[in-house]
């Protein structure tokens, strides 16, 4: 099939990429409004009782506006806020507001001051007078829009010589969406320029260093398109941008490498252009198409999940590992074609000259595999040691929700809501909510009495407020000491006897985060059970073997365990915090999710592009100490070019003032690192060679279906002219 593919791509190069490239960049056109339909929810579990919950408060009581802005006010020094010029000049800003931006600002829910829209309330005062709040609501009746209004107007708050201070939900998701923004930037005018530089020198000259750098380009835009189009059915969170650029440079890189390499390399054993492309494209696109496959399977876990946070980033991330396995198998083989031998136009000779087999086997990864193969106890027993104390670390790792802990100390807003909580204790922006509903109002004074015992409490439940729409619906609030450590107050609310006809649902972000957090630790194990599952069996239908997939996931399952144990003694035990700027803390549950799905999907990328050329070696004819020293050596450089781009791809986010882009830029940066070094040119040789033969067993039965489905590796022989023309001598085992 491959081999038909690469001789149609090649033949029809001029419609293929016309065809693909206009159809890239129109995907790329649409996605240009992407970030206006991007949102800062899907944080929780929509199924949970605590989203229940919300629903409810929602068609009751409307829309939660409550602390969508909250403005801290600050005396001068000697003054109070009652003193007339400040409290004139703030009374003005704030009546003002809701006039000027009708569209963006509904209302001044309420304030120390009394307003046109709202009332005042001694509530949002400190004692000395030093302080005051005002909380202001937004128009938009989800995430999305609430979102977009504030940031037309987030420049609006400032008041000339008065010290105010903006924090609130909005503010401490727009200061999260625009600090991936700037992640972003960065990548353009860091990683972008580093790697072409990096591909350059792997290559040798400019015009095949540019080819995949443009299937990444091609790649990203053209995904932003698609998750334009999720957009109109669910919702999608902001996210996904610096995963999908991620991601897709990265992976959309390392396919064209892998594709180009391998082309140069059937030029230089002296085939001709057409002949290349096919053989290139029948191996190394090949591998190129199962590892995407493979990947999209690990990635696929995350649907698992009922967050939209999740499900977003797997929509994404899936669109553009495909995208990134297509361009590579269409558009860069049909470049190719057109350019044949000219793939080295631009270069330096002595970086372009591509190595013979026999000149990489001789150099020091041939010599390192075999000094490997020689000693595979003394390699495989201490790296096995030092990986599993890697993963100790794991035992300390808590899973915890979003806050303004995120943000880096010193952060503004973060700065400003760590004040509100100082002086204002009972206002918190995260209270946790119970909804009763009972048509006997007489008993829901006894249950919330009840109510106010509970464990973790700041001071006492609001008294219930009653539904004007739903008669029977009542709210009440209550701040808890720690929303990270708030299950007790939950499990205790939760256990109320209650009177009979009335139910009583426990909401507020508190509950929310406990409810996401259940469900992500109920269906983790299943997320696991069924990547492992559909990995196993496409890399048995792809190798023919039962042993190396299972090998693959234990490998795989090392280097994820000692980067999540790297990822815990840096984030969670604090070291290095005053280096990168973080506050140590329970990593992000969604987050963490993430990272798994990620690593473990490039783990078996590179899986992949090493047993791909040892099984090829053994198809061909090889022993197995033949095959495992052949495909480690050829897959060897380029593995590690892949990976140290893939390094510079995610290094811009390690210089992220999000703690949440550095969790996942380090957890790249350490996967890549064990993957590429440690496991698929260590531990994965040594361990293939105590195995031998057994490398490649499967039991019969499923030998034969294996071989029925037709996935086996092609045998690529030799196809050079003999007595003109090219002979064909591709076959299948």
């Amino acid at each position: 099939m491959f081999a038909w593919w690469g001789d149609l791509v090649c033949r029809l190069r001029f419609a293929v990429i016309g065809a693909m490239v206009a159809g890239l960049l129109a995907l790329g056109g649409y996605g240009l409004t992407l970030d206006d339909h991007l949102s800062s929810g899907g944080m929780f579990d929509p199924g949970a009782e605590s989203s229940e919950a919300g629903r409810l408060a929602d068609a009751a009581f409307g829309r939660n506006h409550d602390v969508d802005v909250v403005l801290l006010f600050t005396a001068p020094e000697g003054k109070t806020v009652d003193d007339p010029d400040f409290s004139n000049a703030v009374i003005d800003h704030l009546d003002n507001l809701p006039r000027e931006y009708p569209d963006q600002v509904a209302k001044v829910n309420g304030s120390y001051w009394r307003t046109e829209t709202g009332p005042a309330s001694g509530i949002f005062v400190t004692d000395d007078k030093q302080r005051a709040l005002a909380a202001i609501a937004l128009r938009g009746e989800n995430d999305t829009d609430i979102l977009r209004s504030y940031r037309e107007v987030k420049d609006a708050f400032d008041i000339p010589g008065i010290d105010v201070q903006v924090a609130g939900m909005q503010p401490i998701a727009g200061t999260l969406s625009d600090t991936v923004a700037d992640d972003l930037h960065r990548m353009e005018l860091m990683a972008i320029p580093l790697v072409g530089v990096l591909l350059f020198f792997i290559f040798g000259g400019v015009v095949a260093a540019a080819l995949p750098l443009l299937m990444g380009l091609l790649t990203i835009i053209s995904a932003f398109g698609v998750m334009r189009f999720v957009a109109n059915f669910t919702e999608v969170n902001t996210f996904v941008t610096p995963v999908v650029s991620m991601i897709g440079l990265g992976l959309a890189i390392d396919y064209g490498l892998f594709i180009v390499s391998r082309f140069r390399e059937e030029l230089t054993a002296g085939y001709d252009t057409r002949t290349a492309i096919r053989r290139s494209v029948m191996t190394a696109g090949r591998t190129v198409v199962f590892s995407a496959i493979m990947i999209v399977a690990s990635l696929g876990g995350l649907l698992l999940f009922p967050q939209g946070f999740l499900k977003s980033i797997a929509y994404g991330a899936i669109a553009t590992v495909t995208i990134a396995a297509l361009t590579s198998i269409t558009v860069l083989p049909a470049i190719l074609a057109v350019l044949g031998p000219r793939v080295d136009m631009l270069g330096i000779k002595r970086f372009r000259r591509t190595k013979t087999a026999a000149e990489i086997d001789s150099g020091l990864l041939g010599r390192s595999t075999r000094w490997v193969m020689k000693r595979p106890v003394k390699v495989a027993v201490p790296l096995f040691i030092a990986l599993v104390l890697l993963i100790v670390p794991m035992q300390n790792l808590v899973f915890g929700g979003f806050s303004e802990k995120y943000l880096p100390p010193g952060d503004t807003t973060r700065t400003a809501q760590e004040q509100i909580y100082e002086y204002f204790p009972m206002r918190k922006s995260d209270p946790i909510e119970l909804i009763f509903v009972s048509d006997q109002s007489s008993t829901i004074g006894q249950v919330w009495s009840r109510a106010n015992q509970a464990p973790g409490l700041v001071g006492r439940f609001e008294i219930p407020a009653r539904s004007s729409s739903h008669p029977n619906i009542f709210r009440s609030k209550a701040a808890v000491a720690d929303i990270n450590d708030a299950g007790a107050t939950i499990e205790y609310l939760r256990a109320l006897d209650l009177p009979e006809g009335m139910t009583v649902l426990v909401g507020g972000v508190p509950a929310l985060q406990k409810d996401a957090i259940d469900a992500l630790l109920i269906r983790i194990p299943f997320m696991i059970a069924l990547v492992l599952l559909v990995t196993t069996l496409l890399m048995f239908l792809t190798f023919g073997s039962l042993v190396l997939p299972i090998k693959a996931a234990l490998m795989s399952g090392l280097g994820l365990g000692s980067t999540l144990g790297i990822l815990t003694w840096i984030f969670m035990d604090g070291h290095g915090a005053g280096l990168l700027n973080f506050t140590p803390q329970p990593i992000q549950a969604n987050i963490l999710v993430l990272i798994i799905a990620v690593v473990y999907g490039l783990s078996v990328d590179y899986e992949v592009m090493l047993l791909s050329r040892m099984v090829e070696a053994r198809a061909a004819g090889a022993s197995t100490d033949e095959a495992i020293r052949i495909g480690t050596v050829q897959s060897g450089r380029v593995i590690t070019a892949a990976a140290l781009i893939l390094l510079v791809v995610t290094g811009a986010f390690a210089f992220s003032d999000l703690v949440l882009m550095q969790y996942i830029a380090y957890g790249m940066i350490a996967a890549l690192f064990i993957d590429a070094t440690v496991l698929r040119m260590l531990l994965v040789p040594a361990v293939m060679k105590l195995l031998g033969d057994r490398c490649w067993w499967a039991p019969a039965g499923l030998r034969r279906i294996q071989q029925r489905i037709g996935l086996s590796e092609a045998v690529v022989e030799d196809e050079h002219p003999r007595g003109g023309g090219s002979i064909d001598l591709v076959k299948t085992t």
